[in-house]
């Protein structure tokens, strides 16, 4: 009778006391299904990365051969390029074979003519491979103060004048030169410090583009010291200052006997340059640099002063069009490879130098990375007053060309060129010239 109520008892019992526990919410769905997902990503994550490191130790295991195969294609390719100099330095062989088919008008036979002879002549073609060029660089260690060694040296076969029995190497250039971080120190045969530019030319190689037109380019024996002055990173000067040895010939326009073999050969001269730069960023920029020549020739026991002012630039305000130049006025300036007439004896026996003004510039569009346009012209402009009666009052030279790219080092140009040259007593006389120029740079 009495386990009814107990058991009805118990259960009011029970009830009372749980309510609390189940009086609390319940936990949110929406987070249980976030926890369970999160878990499931972390799985995941946990099984792609055993994966990977399962596939690193395979690799590691063979790695072993293929760096091995590595380093002997590497192997392979030194010993096609390497040339073991005695001293062990690094040393790299380079240079551009070229092949050269010219049409034109004759001018004293010469492969390469700088002006229009005064006597008219025929219609000429032929082809070389004289311009070609070849040269040797090397690097060296630490040197004083830690300073590294360079240098370098060129040769080609031109002598100027058309195919002779025998064709001889000559020396264009060669640099030793200690370069430290901001300054370098260089001794060699280069171009005249004022003037480091050349024209874009595959047609005139042996001789600068626009000799005797402009371009005052002929390599001599010099030092130079360089000091480079950084502005930022936007800015800065190079100033360059050196000693140099001028050729002096005897050819200068036309000597009374008594002076022939009168010229000392050789003469010290000064040189300078100051090169302001400014960029708008990695690879544009403008360079604008002033400069000088101070030196004297001796003819006849007499001192003819050679003295000169110059100005070169370059400019790319935009990537793929460049304009660059040079200009120069002075006096006595024959021995820089222009026209050669740097003084003149008098009748009463005085020699004076010749005034001379003159310059060249070029503008360049790289149409793409294959194709480049160049266009370019310059003159040669002695005072009349200060000539013989048949020398050449002025030289103008204009031309054009576009380079093609067929390989990363194989080059093929095509260049048209005329010159107007003015003879004193005689007038303008014109020749036009065409050349086909393929090069191969190794």
């Amino acid at each position: 009778m009495l386990k009814g109520p107990v058991n009805m008892l118990r259960t009011l019992l029970v009830t009372v006391f749980c309510w609390p526990a189940f009086a609390q919410p319940a936990p949110d769905l929406k987070d249980i299904l976030a926890r369970l997902d999160r878990l499931e990503h972390e799985n995941r994550t946990l099984r792609d990365e055993v994966r990977q490191l399962r596939q690193d130790l395979v690799s590691t295991r063979a790695a072993p051969q293929e760096r091995q195969e590595i380093k002997d294609r590497r192997l392979d390719e030194q010993a096609q390029t390497k040339v073991e100099a005695s001293q062990k330095f690094p040393l790299r062989v380079t240079g551009m074979a070229l092949f050269n088919a010219f049409y034109g008008g004759v001018n004293s036979g010469n492969d390469v003519p700088t002006t229009a002879s005064a006597s008219p002549g025929g219609v000429v073609s032929g082809a070389t491979l004289r311009q070609s060029i070849l040269g040797l660089e090397f690097h060296g260690p630490s040197t004083f103060l830690g300073g590294k060694v360079r240098g370098s040296l060129f040769a080609d076969f031109f002598d100027g004048f058309t195919e002779q029995g025998a064709t001889y190497a000559q020396l264009r250039t060669a640099t030793v030169e200690i370069e430290w971080k901001t300054r370098s120190l260089m001794a060699g045969l280069e171009k005249p410090i004022f003037n480091p530019r050349n024209p874009t030319s595959l047609a005139q190689v042996g001789y600068s583009p626009m000799t005797g037109s402009g371009n005052l380019w002929r390599w001599q024996p010099q030092i130079r010291f360089e000091q480079r002055f950084e502005a930022g990173e936007r800015g800065g000067l190079r100033a360059q200052l050196g000693v140099l040895q001028t050729s002096e010939e005897s050819g200068y326009g036309t000597l009374p006997a008594t002076f022939t073999g009168r010229i000392e050969r050789r003469r010290p001269g000064l040189e300078g340059r100051f090169e302001f730069l400014a960029r708008w960023d990695n690879e544009r920029r403008i360079e604008i640099a002033p400069g000088f020549h101070f030196s004297t020739s001796r003819v006849g026991g007499q001192s003819v002063p050679s003295r000169l002012f110059s100005l070169d630039w370059f400019a790319n305000p935009w990537q793929r069009l460049e304009f660059s130049g040079a200009f120069f006025n002075g006096q006595n300036v024959a021995h820089f490879g222009a026209l050669r007439q740097g003084f003149r004896v008098l009748a009463d026996g005085k020699a004076v130098p010749v005034h001379a003004i003159g310059g060249w510039a070029q503008l360049s569009l790289i149409a793409t990375n294959r194709l480049t346009f160049n266009l370019f012209g310059g003159q040669h402009d002695d005072k009349n007053y200060d000539l013989y009666g048949t020398g050449v009052a002025q030289n103008r030279v204009g031309a054009a060309n576009l380079m093609f790219r067929l390989a990363p080092n194989v080059i093929v140009g095509f260049e048209g060129m005329r010159y107007r040259t003015t003879h004193l007593g005689i007038g303008n006389r014109f020749n036009t010239r065409y050349d086909l120029a393929i090069a191969y740079l190794f």
